[in-house]
């Protein structure tokens, strides 16, 4: 074989150009190989989700032991579906859009890669203007945004003891800011539970844990598909 390369190659410094080129292809080969499997692995090889859930009481489970609250059920839910998820919940019960604005740097410490924004709720209860409800999910969305942080916004109803106008502005504020920033949006977080006694507590308000899986087995359908869709 050397007798071989040193005709073609020109003696000694032939077959050190050939050991180059040998080793050269040998490093492309294995980089190749690499990046086909990378291609090729399945999605529960990828980066785990870390999702935050940015809420109120309905996030934090008031009322219930905690490995009922919405966070824990929605992680187990999509555990289950094959997803390598965790819920983080950065629910404060009694907080209002301004409060979920002002504790951002806290809950983005956390390093969250998506979040849904659950909160309204307590704006509605205490009839805040929809204008500055508005403005404090406005600058929510768009700092997780900034952040590199994809957003599902969870949208909420007024009660109807502030009239139909005001009804109809709140409950226009969360498709509103879905359209401007591109988020995700769940029209109603409470949808299947909400005036239905035997999924809530005796304050008509938070879920009991039956209404919270209630909740969970219908977002987790449309959480589950924006989690694995492509960006």
């Amino acid at each position: 074989m050397l007798r071989r390369l040193r005709v073609f190659g020109g003696g000694s410094l032939g077959y050190r150009a050939f050991d180059r080129a040998l080793k050269r292809w040998i490093v492309t080969a294995v980089t190749l190989a690499a990046a086909s499997a990378a291609l090729c692995a399945p999605a529960s090889a990828a980066s785990p989700v870390r999702l935050m859930v940015l809420g109120d009481s309905l996030t934090a489970g008031y009322g219930l032991d905690q490995d009922k609250a919405f966070p824990v059920q929605l992680e187990a839910a999509l555990r289950a579906r094959g997803l390598d998820a965790k819920v983080i919940n950065a629910g404060v019960s009694g907080d209002t859009t301004a409060g979920g604005r002002a504790r951002l740097d806290w809950a983005l410490a956390d390093r969250p890669t998506h979040a849904i924004v659950e909160l309204g709720a307590n704006d509605a209860l205490r009839g805040i203007d929809p204008a500055t409800t508005y403005a404090n999910m406005d600058a929510i969305v768009g700092r997780l945004k900034n952040e590199g942080v994809r957003v599902m916004i969870a949208g909420m109803y007024a009660p109807p003891n502030w009239g139909k106008a005001y009804e109809k502005e709140f409950r226009a504020i969360f498709p509103g800011l879905s359209e401007k920033h591109g988020a995700a949006l769940y029209p109603f977080f409470l949808d299947g539970v909400a005036a239905v006694p035997a999924l809530n507590q005796p304050d008509g308000i938070h879920p009991t844990a039956a209404g919270v899986a209630v909740i969970v087995d219908r977002m987790v359908p449309v959480v589950f598909g924006w989690l694995t869709e492509k960006e």
